[in-house]
């Protein structure tokens, strides 16, 4: 690059093609690094803080150097500034205001000026290689790339990409598959980062969008948008699956994906080092995708919990290993391809499960309403399970249970209505007995059992509460009123509730302290 400041007109501009060419960068990026190293080499010969310009010819390659003076009546900065009596002597048109130019003879460059310019240009020519590569890749996400494995760095991959090189981090890699300088790899373009030291591209063979695109390239039904890949989950390197739907009825989306004698699935597999890829119907009817997603398992039952966004399922006793998987893999991945949390169990053990809860149920109410195990069973029978529900659901539904009627349903609710008060009045003694203060009672939507709950866990007053966040009150399995199906909307307005005073204190301190500030 030395030889680029010292060299000839044609040899000047024959340069700053190359290195265009080279780098894959505007020519005129170039001929501007050359002219900012003439610069800075022209400031350190005349001195610093005079303001001097470059310009190189881009055809001709002519090099042109001069000072800048700005015209004033009395010059403060010789250096930047000339007297108009001066200025005129240069140029006849010169008034107060202008800025002259003042000619200077071309700078020879030493060792030590050749070698800043050469730095000066090579980090601009860097600066532009980088933007360009950014400019170039900021929009490939989601991309498949192929390129040329460079080096293995601290487990992570570097690729060269041809005009930039990506990288695949260690928990972006296929686990066991060994990379080797020279391989050719096909990755996803993941995402795409301006730093400082350039842009940083990053690769992934672990992601499901990898999975999905290499179907893509396989199956042209997919490419065409007739099959349509909705959900994926992947243990890399080991087993897969992905629900596929068509949006042509006369195509079979799972055939179609595994191609002639599984030639198309086939490719994958291979280019996924040997992972196992379930190919699954989607169906929008999620108790049906859990019974294909747990495919080759059968299924005898499902059973959803819309609130928790749970599914349970049961099969048969001499399926369930074959459910489960090796390590939980099928159920796990079955999970995460159909976004619920999937519990398996045997048709014994669910029999067993339903048996208990039959009886615990049936006792509360012979208990709680004091009535024979056979009314409380033919309660628990008919769907009822709270005794909420007995007190306030409409009389004919409890009369229509067959061998009740009005009498029965009506004596029945008034003795639920009843056990809730005295659930109700005993939760409030425990509750006053915890210290659980009067206004956090006071807060609508918490109920004094729910008040016992926080009493329990030390919540003892407004502040107390106030001091919550949201999922230490409501989080499904570690929140204080977890067991009470409290939103997280609600949640956060008992909350806010709870800290409302807080606010109506910095008012009430407002309005007192003087408009001036002093007390």
């Amino acid at each position: 690059m030395a030889t680029a400041i010292t060299a000839n007109r044609a040899e000047l501009i024959a340069i700053a093609d190359a290195v265009a060419r080279e780098k894959s960068i505007d020519r005129m990026i170039v001929i501007e690094a050359m002219e900012d190293a003439i610069q800075r080499a022209a400031r350190a010969r005349y001195g610093a803080e005079n303001d001097i310009r470059a310009k190189i010819d881009p055809k001709g390659g002519e090099t042109r150097l001069w000072r800048v003076l700005e015209v004033v009546e009395e010059p403060e900065d010789f250096f930047k500034q000339v007297s108009l009596k001066d200025a005129l002597k240069k140029d006849k048109t010169a008034a107060l205001g202008d800025f002259i130019v003042d000619p200077l003879p071309p700078v020879e460059f030493g060792r030590i000026a050749a070698q800043a310019a050469k730095q000066v240009i090579v980090q601009k020519v860097r600066d532009a290689e980088r933007d360009r590569q950014y400019e170039e890749f900021k929009d490939r996400a989601g991309e498949i790339i192929t390129g040329l494995v460079k080096r293995a760095e601290f487990g992570h991959v570097v690729v060269d990409l041809g005009k930039a090189e990506g990288v695949i981090r260690r928990d972006q890699q296929i686990p066991r598959e060994v990379l080797k300088p020279g391989d050719r790899v096909r990755a996803l373009i993941s995402s795409v980062r301006r730093e400082a030291r350039g842009p940083q591209i990053f690769l992934s063979r672990s992601a499901g969008d990898f999975m999905k695109k290499l179907f893509a390239q396989e199956v042209p039904e997919i490419y065409d948008g007739i099959i349509e890949i909705k959900a994926v989950a992947r243990d890399p390197g080991s087993r897969a699956k992905i629900g596929v739907i068509s949006r042509d009825s006369s195509i079979d989306p799972v055939g179609a994906c595994v191609g002639m004698k599984g030639s198309r699935v086939q490719a994958v597999v291979q280019e996924l080092q040997g992972e196992k890829i379930d190919i699954i119907p989607w169906s929008p009817d999620v108790a049906t995708f859990v019974v294909n997603a747990l495919q080759p398992a059968e299924v005898s039952k499902v059973v959803m919990d819309e609130e928790d966004n749970r599914i349970d399922v049961v099969v048969p006793d001499d399926q369930l290993s074959l459910a489960i998987g090796r390590r939980g893999q099928n159920v796990r991945l079955a999970s995460q391809l159909t976004g619920r949390q999937i519990d398996i169990m045997t048709e014994a053990d669910e029999s067993e499960r339903r048996q208990k809860e039959f009886t615990e149920k049936s006792a509360m109410f012979e208990s709680e309403l004091d009535v024979d195990e056979t009314l409380a069973q033919l309660l628990v029978a008919e769907g009822f399970s709270e005794l909420e529900e007995v007190a306030y659901v409409d009389l004919s539904e409890i009369a229509s249970i067959e061998g009740f009627d009005e009498d029965l349903g009506g004596e029945l609710q008034k003795r639920a209505i009843e056990a809730l008060e005295r659930r109700e009045a005993a939760a409030r003694a425990e509750r006053s007995e915890l210290g659980v203060s009067d206004d956090l009672a006071a807060i609508e939507g918490l109920n004094e059992a729910m008040l016992v709950a926080l009493g329990k866990k030390g919540i003892k007053t407004l502040d107390d509460l106030g001091d919550l966040a949201t999922d230490e009150l409501v989080a499904k399995n570690t929140g204080i009123l977890k067991d009470f199906g409290i939103s997280e909307d609600d949640g956060n307005r008992i909350i806010m509730a709870a800290r409302a005073h807080w606010f109506e204190a910095e008012d009430s301190a407002a309005e007192v302290a003087p408009a001036d500030g002093t007390r």
